[in-house]
């Protein structure tokens, strides 16, 4: 176990040679303060904390977070958000198969709804093709 003499030697140490230590604090605590303070920034606009309902850039996040997170895929993006009554639909577009070249990968896209606070309540494939596939206009 380091004593306090020993932390403080290699502080020492470190300010000599010019390095710095790491910070011991977590990298999300720098995040977490920019969300509770992003929430006071926002009270003003509608559908923000006063409908008691996320922001939508927060509401675009977290369903291509918790969409990656069940299904192991990497999100490519978000393709359309819209409020709801009970919070948030959106639509994701993910990377199933990674393919080489690129335009061949195999993607997703997927329905997902959030409740007001960004709580993933559902989801759903509604599309399978290639990266590189175009849409038909008619």
């Amino acid at each position: 176990m380091a004593t306090t003499g020993d932390k403080e030697s290699k502080d020492n140490k470190a300010q000599q040679t010019g390095q710095q230590r790491p910070s011991r604090a977590p990298e999300n605590a720098d995040r977490k303060q920019d969300r509770s303070s992003g929430a006071d920034r926002n009270q003003g606009r509608s559908g923000s904390s006063q409908s008691g309902r996320v922001p939508i850039a927060e509401a675009m996040r977290l369903a291509a977070g918790q969409l990656a997170e069940l299904l192991q895929c990497e999100p490519a993006s978000v393709s359309s958000v819209k409020a709801t009554d009970q919070g948030w639909k959106a639509d994701v577009e993910v990377v199933e198969v990674e393919r080489v070249p690129e335009t061949t990968s195999v993607m997703g896209t997927y329905h997902v709804e959030l409740d007001g606070q960004g709580n993933l309540l559902g989801y759903e494939r509604t599309r399978r093709y290639a990266r590189g596939q175009i849409d038909q206009r008619k």
